[in-house]
């Protein structure tokens, strides 16, 4: 994020994905970032969304509040700033991080155990990494007193953090391993001495100064296109016109069901209901009476009187399929919306309602509300029952 970094982060040109298959039932996966120090797990959030408008499916909730609050006070710090929006936020910190993939969040927005660290910058090879930073924070933000580290969510190097770190949520602490406070400063790095956002070129070049790269500027531009998308279009109005009769059962008993806890292993034909334990993550329904994403659909199809086996990788043999390849123009309304692990396991199911949007319960911490669909990774085409 500043020349020294740029050097070195040749390495995200390169990501790899991490991605949980749900054995029992489904629950979202997340893309993640491999470094030397550590390999980045799927996190499930504890906690609903927060904060105004719009949200996308594989944030957890902290971290989407602490992209809006820092796009909401941002002026407080720039104040010439204009443009400054969440999925901006969103689009570098799912590259940087995956949304501190794998990190229990607390509410406050602290990310410590273990804190998010990348490889020792000491020209070692790791990471294409072949400079020798030194040290300039003692060890007090990466750890070690021998040399760099990029730290917390958004990849900080301590030297930069030191200019741009600011206090997010009120502690009077700059924290690079807050979300809160490492949302704020990556929002006034990017912004710089006032840039426009708004403005293509200037938005592209504040990506390149975070990190001199071309492929990063690219691949965080494609992100952000997503995020924006998801805030768009993630209306609760939904016109139900165009399905047939029969969809039109089956969707009105999904849409219905919007606000609803998610319950791993939760709901069936007769509603919601207490889930089980465990999510690949350790998330457990057992408290929480509600829905998972193949007991939703399960409800929804039971009262046209359609009975649907339990599990998404299940429900994905049932109907004609609608391959990936055919797009989402493809889907109809009452179609189901499937999403498949890299090697092409399927691991979630959503309801299609149409204009590209979805009923979805997407992950543990979340309620049934309406995603779009290429707000998930992994799209993997659809199935038609009706």
């Amino acid at each position: 994020m500043n020349r020294v970094k740029g050097r070195r982060r040749a390495k995200w040109g390169c990501l790899l994905v991490i991605l949980l298959i749900a054995a029992a039932s489904c629950a979202a996966p997340m893309a993640g970032v491999l470094s030397a120090a550590a390999q980045l797990s799927a996190q499930e959030p504890d906690e609903d969304e927060t904060g105004l408008g719009g949200g996308a499916a594989d944030i957890p909730p902290t971290m989407l509040a602490a992209y809006k609050k820092a796009s909401h006070t941002i002026g407080r710090h720039v104040p010439r700033c204009r443009g400054m929006s969440w999925p901006v936020l969103a689009g570098i910190a799912k590259v940087e991080s995956n949304h501190a993939a794998g990190r229990p969040i607390a509410a406050n927005g602290d990310i410590h155990r273990p804190r998010i660290l990348g490889v020792l910058l000491n020209g070692s090879g790791a990471g294409h990494n072949h400079t020798v930073f030194p040290d300039t924070d003692g060890g007090r933000w990466d750890g070690t007193a021998g040399g760099e580290r990029a730290v917390g969510p958004f990849q900080f190097l301590p030297s930069t953090w030191q200019a741009m770190g600011r206090d997010g949520n009120g502690d009077r602490v700059k924290d690079p391993h807050n979300a809160f406070d490492a949302a704020l400063g990556a929002a006034v790095y990017l912004c710089g001495r006032g840039r426009n956002l708004h403005q293509r070129d200037q938005l592209r070049a504040a990506i390149f100064q975070y990190n001199r790269s071309q492929e990063y500027v690219h691949h965080v531009s494609r992100q952000i296109e997503h995020y924006r998308a998801a805030a768009t279009s993630s209306s609760t109005s939904v016109e139900l016109g165009q399905a047939s009769g029969t969809a039109k059962i089956v969707l009105k008993a999904a849409l219905a069901q919007r606000g609803t806890l998610y319950s791993w292993g939760g709901g069936n034909a007769n509603g919601p209901s207490r889930g089980t334990c465990c999510s690949p993550s350790g998330a457990s329904g057992a408290g929480i009476t509600g829905f998972d994403c193949s007991g939703l659909t399960t409800y929804a199809y039971a009262q046209a009187g359609m009975a649907l086996p339990r599990t998404a990788h299940t429900q994905a043999a049932m109907g004609m399929r609608i391959p990936a390849s055919s797009g989402i123009r493809a889907l109809r309304p009452g179609d189901l919306v499937f999403y498949a692990d890299r090697t092409g396991a399927i691991f979630h199911v959503g309801l299609y309602v149409g204009k590209g949007q979805m009923v979805n319960a997407a992950r543990p911490g979340t309620r049934v509300r309406i995603d779009p669909v290429d707000a998930m990774p992994g799209y993997a085409g659809g199935a038609r029952l009706l």
